[in-house]
């Protein structure tokens, strides 16, 4: 299935459940608008190569339409559109002003020298300038995009429309308006998750075998925070493959030695000096497999379908990535008593601190890191209750209990305007 039909799927099944209206969820069946762009940039060679971009505004009821630029080969019109989908529960979620929107690229980035990568990034702004504001559509980081990138669409919006606008785009570095604790965000934020669900269920950190797969930034952040915790980190991977120590691993090791050498090895490093430890080499899809209490996708969507669902032994699975579960699988896992802590929450921490880096460039006042991580923690906390208090008074899975709160705030703000039953008089 289509990574955005199922994602349709998935709404209609749980907003038929949730009682909200056909009119309301007609509303949510398409974006508001998406634009497609042709993207020329002067290559270092001299020759100029053409990249297919894509921006989508999902739904606004809520406030301006909010959701990051990914660079990625994979990157397709369906995918933004259901990533931007995701984003609007998300934000209605953990009770943001914003809508849902996304963006990305078809590009391979790794192959592109820092000078062609802003070519590009600029090149993108020119044509979305029209599309994004600070008002309407505001962009941010994501899958091989970073605070620098931003940084450059940044300058470009305001070299078009001379003027200075900050709060056209969040994730940018700290000197050009952005907020402190941003760039750990997503993982923070995953980790409170987690940390919540442990204390509703009794899960103890030193008895917990956690596997994470993907070590970006999110990854990387989540997995450090849970291992200070006292989790044990078994299993990490990246695009090419991954590790696994029943003994577990120093996450710090890895991540530096991983930035310093593009490669994961399983090293302890005390200084600049770094030995390789005991362990064993496994696939991405041997990782999702382990025998662990937490399987925490943090790289890619689709990555548990219905072809390895019944492989998952993990008894939790943390979405840390956008859509790691296809909708195909929740009926599985339900059954099996996995509990999954959905995406729409459990990643929603970079989209709560964007909102903050928004909220100060519009004031002119930057806040504290104390601060910034204080009321993160507040805004995870409070939605976490929402969403639990859902899935226990209504006896449905987490995910349908996120889904449940976030669409009852959107079809709240639509019947706002009015449905059928108010005009027709019912």
């Amino acid at each position: 299935m289509d990574v955005f039909d199922d994602a349709l799927a998935r709404v209609a099944r749980i907003g038929a459940g949730a009682g909200v209206t056909p009119e309301v969820l007609d509303a949510l069946r398409q974006p508001k608008a998406v634009l497609a762009a042709d993207l020329p940039v002067r290559m270092d060679d001299g020759s100029t190569e053409h990249f297919l971009a894509y921006r989508c505004r999902y739904n606004d009821a809520l406030g301006p339409t909010k959701g990051g630029i990914r660079y990625h080969p994979d990157v397709s019109r369906g995918e933004v559109m259901a990533l931007a989908l995701w984003m609007t529960i998300k934000c209605a979620v953990v009770g943001l002003p914003y809508g849902g929107g996304k963006g990305g690229v078809i590009v391979d980035p790794k192959r592109l020298s820092p000078r062609e990568l802003e070519r590009l990034s600029r090149a993108y702004m020119r044509a979305m300038a029209d599309f994004v504001g600070p008002t309407t559509d505001i962009p941010a980081p994501d899958v091989y995009t970073n605070a620098r990138i931003m940084g450059w669409m940044a300058d470009e919006y305001e070299t078009i429309r001379r003027e200075k606008a900050p709060d056209v785009i969040t994730g940018k570095p700290i000197a050009l308006g952005g907020s402190l604790g941003r760039d750990e965000a997503t993982g923070r934020g995953a980790f409170l998750v987690i940390r919540e669900y442990a204390k509703r269920v009794g899960l103890e950190p030193a008895e917990t075998r956690v596997a994470v797969q993907g070590l970006g930034n999110a990854g990387y952040h989540v997995a450090r925070l849970l291992q200070q915790a006292g989790y044990r980190i078994v299993a990490v991977s990246d695009s090419r493959g991954g590790i696994y120590s029943e003994e577990g691993f120093d996450v710090e090791s890895l991540y530096q030695h991983k930035q310093q050498t593009r490669s994961l090895q399983a090293v302890y490093c005390e200084g600049s000096v770094c030995e390789l430890v005991e362990h064993k080499a496994i696939s991405n899809e041997e990782l999702l497999e382990l025998d662990v209490e937490l399987l925490v996708p943090a790289a890619l969507e689709g990555v548990v379908t219905p072809g390895n669902v019944g492989r998952i032994r993990a008894a939790a699975i943390a979405e840390v990535a956008n859509g790691p579960v296809v909708g195909e699988a929740d009926a599985a896992l339900s059954e099996r008593g996995v509990v999954v802590l959905p995406d729409v929450l459990t990643n929603a921490g970079g989209v709560i601190v964007s909102y903050f880096e928004w909220v100060q460039n519009r004031q002119g006042y930057p806040w504290t890191l104390e601060r910034v991580r204080g009321r993160l923690e507040d805004r995870i906390s409070g939605a976490f209750d929402a969403v639990w208090k859902v899935h226990q008074t209504e006896d449905v899975p987490v995910r349908d209990a996120a889904y449940r709160v976030g669409l009852r705030r959107i079809a709240e703000a639509i019947e706002s305007h009015g449905t059928r039953e108010y005009f027709a008089g019912d």
